[in-house]
């Protein structure tokens, strides 16, 4: 039997498991001098709120290593083949270490996604349509569909990914002042500024237009993602054509070991372009 393991980066819910056919590795989080695991414990009301009210900023660090070891080898005593999805090695040190955990176990396959959130769900997504394969054929399909897949997002302020040290201040100044909007994704694996756009309604036809820029594939989902509530991702929606809406089958509300970065109301579209 197949395993799947994804962590808490991917935003996959722990009442979400069961519909994805996956285990899920919580990262943790600190909020102050409090430390949570990442969708087990902190209520996302609760996050907000610390993030909001400028408490701090959320601190993440990796899993607890000695339970993933524990949970993957039980797996692997019963016979059980495993793959295992990170979020990009370029975000987070969850790869690395896992890599190491498992680097002389042949049944473990640990695969960089070389994206967060809503791309993970496609790529666990293809596992499942594939679990008739063998563990390298089903690895060999997930990594040749990472590079097709497409995260644009836009957050409503830049504030927090200033806190979070993935802004300049210089930029944030300029954005600020000018109402200039990124389009942020995932580029080889890091966290990319793909297109500066002003205002949020020319951000947002960006987005739409990117779904034929890229000539989204029908065979997959596309994923509406958000962060504490779906008023922005709403509107992007009601922009989109008719034959792209038939393809959101679910949203995304992004754990917060991602969207602390982003800020409340966030949102954008994950989806997979043509070969």
């Amino acid at each position: 039997m197949l395993k799947v393991f994804v962590d808490s980066g991917s935003s996959i819910k722990q009442e979400e498991k069961e519909k994805y056919q996956v285990e899920i590795i919580p990262l943790n989080l600190l909020l102050g001098e409090k430390e949570y695991l990442d969708g087990i414990n902190l209520e996302m009301d609760e996050f907000y709120k610390f993030l909001i009210d400028e408490k701090g900023f959320p601190k993440t660090s990796l899993p607890d290593l000695d339970e993933v070891q524990n949970r993957v080898n039980k797996c692997v005593e019963a016979g059980d083949d495993v793959i295992i999805l990170t979020i990009s090695s370029l975000i987070s040190g969850t790869h690395n270490a896992i890599s190491m955990l498992f680097k002389d176990e042949p049944k473990v396959r640990v695969v960089d996604s070389k994206m967060a959130v809503g791309g993970i769900r496609l790529l666990v997504d293809e596992i499942n349509k594939n679990r008739d394969k063998s563990v390298d054929e089903i690895v060999e399909k997930v990594n040749a569909l990472i590079p097709r897949i497409k995260i644009m997002a836009i957050p409503e302020t830049l504030n927090y990914l200033l806190r979070g040290g993935r802004l300049s201040k210089m930029d944030w100044l300029l954005g600020s002042m000018l109402n200039v909007k990124p389009i942020i994704g995932f580029k080889d694996g890091k966290v990319s500024v793909l297109a500066k756009k002003m205002g949020l309604k020319n951000g947002m036809v960006y987005i739409v237009n990117a779904l034929k820029e890229f000539e989204c594939d029908e065979n997959y989902e596309i994923i509406p993602s958000y962060t504490y509530n779906k008023g922005n991702v709403d509107k992007l929606i009601a922009m989109t054509d008719e034959k792209f809406k038939k393809q959101m089958k679910v949203f995304d509300n992004l754990d917060p070991a991602i969207a602390c970065h982003w800020g409340p109301n966030a949102f954008g579209f994950v989806f997979v372009g043509k070969e």
